[in-house]
Order: C-alpha cells, then structure tokens, then sequence
C-alpha cells in the first residue's frame, strides 16, 4: 500500500471517476479537485482529458490551472497527462485551429500522419523506444486508445509509439521529460496493463 497522494486535476474535462478508481485501486489516495491549495499539498499531478485541445485549454484557463501547472512541473513536481492530458503538455496543438499548449514537454499535436486512418480507437500494443525502467516492462503489451491527433515530440523525449497499421510509420504513444510524463492511451481503461503501467509511472516519477 503507498502513501502517496494523486492530485487529479479538475478543469471540466476528464474521465475522473475511472481514473479514481484505477488509482485507488492501486492503493493511492486520490484528490480530484481544481482548488490549487488541495492539489499543491498532493504528491503527484495527473491531468486527464476527453475532447477538443482548444476547449480543454480554454478550460485550463478558466480554472486557473495554466501557470500553477507550468510552476509545479517547474518546482519538480511530478505531472503525468493521460489522452487529451498528454497533448496538452505539447507547445501547440493544429486541432480545429493553432493552440499554445502547456509548454512542459516540446513538441506539436497534429492529425494522425495516415489520410486513410482519420482515428485510432481500440486496443493496440506499444513499442517501449527508451530505457526508462517504467516502461521496460510494457514493450509489446496492449492499451486502449482513442485519439484522431498525435504530439510529435523530439526523439529524445519519446518513451513509446505505436502503429495503426503493419508497416506504418510509428507515432510517440508516450513521452517523458524528467518528472513530466505523457501517456496518449487509457492506462486506466487498460485492465491489468494499464494499471501495472500506471504504477510505475508514479513510482518512478516520485524518485527520479
């Protein structure tokens, strides 16, 4: 059982109640809230996210979440972005029209490269492309996505991609810069994968 508590950012724009529970389940305390005072006294931030890049930073900036995230992944608190969370951390984002993003990691979200594939929902398997010991253990396993666009980070940043179709160019699915960590898929939707994943992701986060 670990101590340690999940801030689960609230800005409108999430599915929190499964994150919640994926994350009880692994024995954390969990705070869902958009109160800075409650998130800043938490261990870990993860910011969910469903729907269009633009609403959801709009939603950000209404919450008055945009500087304390970018001061608190600054500090070196860990922020972890799940789906719609993960592309936030990029600097911009090309859905429906130019965006700024957090900043926190760089890189662009564009639309997925292949014209003949417009969305990727489902399960599909990822290809660990670091050393970072969270993921090494994921190479190869299945998670559920469901996106239309990609963050194309630099190389260096990339912890997984994937790949739609058989001999298909890869896509990053995970990114990391230091205590800032992106997942495109589900973890929490991911059965026994994606919560094993999640694990170590804040574990590895907290001690970095």
């Amino acid at each position: 059982m670990s101590y340690r508590t999940i801030g689960i950012v609230d800005y409108g724009v999430g599915n929190l109640a499964s994150v919640w529970r994926a994350l009880h389940g692994l024995g954390y305390r969990c705070r869902i809230s958009s109160d800075r005072t409650v998130l800043d006294a938490t261990d870990v931030l993860l910011l969910p996210g469903v729907g269009a890049f633009p609403s959801a930073m709009h939603a950000l900036h209404q919450h008055d979440m945009v500087d304390f995230l970018q001061v608190q992944a600054r500090l070196g608190k860990p922020v972890i972005g799940i789906c719609l969370g993960m592309q936030l951390l990029a600097d911009t984002s090309d859905e429906i029209q130019q965006t700024a993003g957090l900043g926190l990691i760089p890189g662009a979200v564009q639309e997925l490269a292949d014209p003949a594939t417009k969305w990727h929902i489902g399960w599909n398997g990822i290809e660990v492309t670091s050393d970072d010991p969270a993921f090494k253990s994921s190479d190869g396993r299945s998670f559920y996505f469901n996106h239309s666009f990609v963050f194309h980070a630099p190389t260096e940043y990339v912890s997984g991609v994937a790949r739609i179709t058989q001999g298909q160019e890869a896509f990053p699915v995970a990114v990391r810069r230091n205590n800032i960590v992106g997942l495109q898929f589900h973890p929490e939707k991911s059965q026994a994968a994606g919560h094993e994943l999640m694990g170590k992701i804040i574990e590895g986060v907290c001690h970095a």
